[in-house]
């Protein structure tokens, strides 16, 4: 009966414990957005190693020592309300919405890869190609436009589609 009290004992105060959850919280979140959104959808070996080890780097910041189990609960706590209210936060601004998220950013116009893109997002034309085989297109000459969204995936229209989609607008006119 003695060691029960102790599990929610915390070594630090509660409101310690809040304030280390939110500023690592918020300082891992900047970290991220600042390494690009490629990282989030087509994660490499190495983007999923780096993930796990910041978790793990900053666990210490984040309970200071203190490992009973109200202080785990605080800090769970204290992350779901942030990642809560940042998702409240980015639908009801646009303008914050798009410094959390970022822009998408087109890659491929016409058939014609947009190098310079590509550079600034950190991606070759091999992982590009590799990203459209995956969706099944063998040939960019198929592709009207390939865009990287904020979320990290490509998302491709073809020419074909294009066309269909002019073809069915053009007979709902007449």
């Amino acid at each position: 009966m003695n060691g029960l009290p102790s599990l929610f004992r915390t070594d630090l105060p509660w409101w310690n414990l809040v304030v280390r959850a939110g500023v690592v919280y918020i300082a891992v979140l900047l970290l991220l957005r600042l390494a690009g959104k490629r990282q989030v959808a087509q994660m490499s070996m190495i983007e999923l190693v780096a993930v796990l080890l910041i978790s793990n780097a900053v666990q210490n910041s984040m309970n200071g020592g203190d490992n009973s189990l109200l202080g785990g609960i605080i800090l769970a706590a204290v992350i779901l309300l942030l990642s809560t209210a940042l998702a409240y936060a980015t639908y009801r601004n646009c303008r914050f919405e798009r410094w959390v998220h970022g822009r998408p950013t087109l890659l491929i116009h016409h058939g014609k890869i947009l190098h310079e893109r590509l550079s600034r997002e950190l991606m070759t034309v091999k992982e590009l190609k590799q990203i459209l085989r995956k969706q099944s297109i063998h040939n960019l000459h198929e592709v009207a436009e390939a865009v990287l969204e904020s979320d990290g995936f490509v998302s491709v229209v073809k020419k074909e589609e294009l066309q269909e989609e002019w073809v069915q607008e053009r007979n709902d006119v007449y």
